[in-house]
């Protein structure tokens, strides 16, 4: 079985062909970047999307077919796309580009939430089997469970995500885009720790009220590396908090951390530490695969078919900005 994967739920756009193996046989991407000082602009990136969508897909076929003597679509079995959760015009042009194609090669359709494609490519790529995950992204910051056919959120943020609160930051700061490698660097600099809001409240936490007094600390003249070093301390422990809880809670013995914010490396040590003191694993994603990729979600739709979903036809396949993680069947984990 071959299947190729469409992600564009956001900043990035991508397409991979995998097998139902867990192999890897072709893969591309391209991000768009906004203006110096601004955000993702979703239109933007919509337009961003269309106009790489075909390149990013022939760079994927080249690879692929270096791993072939004869290869075309015509071998594809289906087309996995990213439904949701995301930007809605970025969405849209990820499901119109996914139905072109389909339509033109006769081929049928399977539709991936996109934080389910983060677990599952990180599970793939580190060998953790049932773990606790800590989702974290420019979009989302959950920590989720597998239970009972679905993967069950166990804590979120009751507002903005991590991801964004580091990006904001670094954007007022007047620095580049993506924040969170600025904001890693700039906190290994960090001398003095500044107090700031640690907001847990049950097993959900708070960011925004962090980005506001770490803005406000900047405004009055505090060094930029020691309140970047001061929220990454406050907001990094307030993560592994509501983790190391879910595990207590749930019993299980392996932490993953997975999605863009997944490339720190200080999350991952602090992640670590709480996992040895408990006797547990820690794991966390490959960074080439903790950002958005078209792999993750080629491996979700390979999982989906192989555990009897039946693809769609175009004209059945929609998309689903608020498609929580906790909405999507998963068929292929036992009770």
């Amino acid at each position: 079985m071959i299947v190729l994967g469409i992600e564009g739920t956001a900043h990035t756009f991508g397409c991979s062909f995998m097998n139902e193996k867990g192999e890897i046989l072709g893969e591309a991407k391209d991000s768009y970047k906004p203006p110096e000082g601004w955000g993702i602009h979703p239109g933007e990136a919509a337009n961003h999307h269309r106009a790489v969508n075909s390149d990013v897909l022939q760079k994927a076929f080249d690879s692929a077919k270096h791993k072939f003597d004869y290869f075309t679509l015509a071998d594809v079995d289906a087309i996995a796309y990213s439904a949701g959760p995301g930007l809605p015009p970025c969405l849209k042009a990820t499901l119109e580009f996914a139905q072109e194609i389909a339509r033109k090669h006769n081929k049928k359709l399977v539709p991936v939430n996109h934080p389910v494609g983060h677990i599952e490519i990180a599970k793939l790529m580190t060998g953790a089997s049932d773990p606790v995950v800590l989702y974290v992204s420019g979009g989302n910051t959950q920590v989720i469970a597998y239970a009972a056919r679905k993967y069950r959120v166990f804590g979120e943020t009751l507002d903005i995500s991590i991801g964004n609160c580091i990006d904001t930051f670094i954007r007022e700061a007047g620095l580049g885009y993506p924040g969170g490698p600025i904001f890693d660097e700039l906190a290994k600099k960090g001398t003095r720790f500044l107090e700031l809001p640690y907001v847990v409240k049950g097993m959900d936490t708070s960011f925004s009220g962090l980005l506001t007094a770490g803005l406000q600390k900047l405004k009055r003249g505090e060094k930029l590396e020691n309140v970047c070093y001061s929220m990454q301390e406050v907001a990094y422990a307030m993560l592994v908090e509501i983790t190391e809880r879910a595990m207590a809670h749930v019993g299980k013995s392996e932490a993953l951390v997975t999605g863009g914010v997944a490339a720190s490396a200080k999350l991952n040590e602090m992640m670590r530490v709480m996992c040895e003191e408990r006797g547990s694993k820690a794991y966390a994603c490959p960074m080439k695969y903790s950002g958005d990729n078209g792999t993750m979600i080629a491996w979700v739709g390979a999982l989906m078919l192989q555990s009897g979903f039946s693809p769609l036809p175009p004209s059945k396949c929609d998309l689903n900005s608020k498609w929580r993680t906790d909405q999507a069947d998963i068929t292929w984990m036992g009770d």
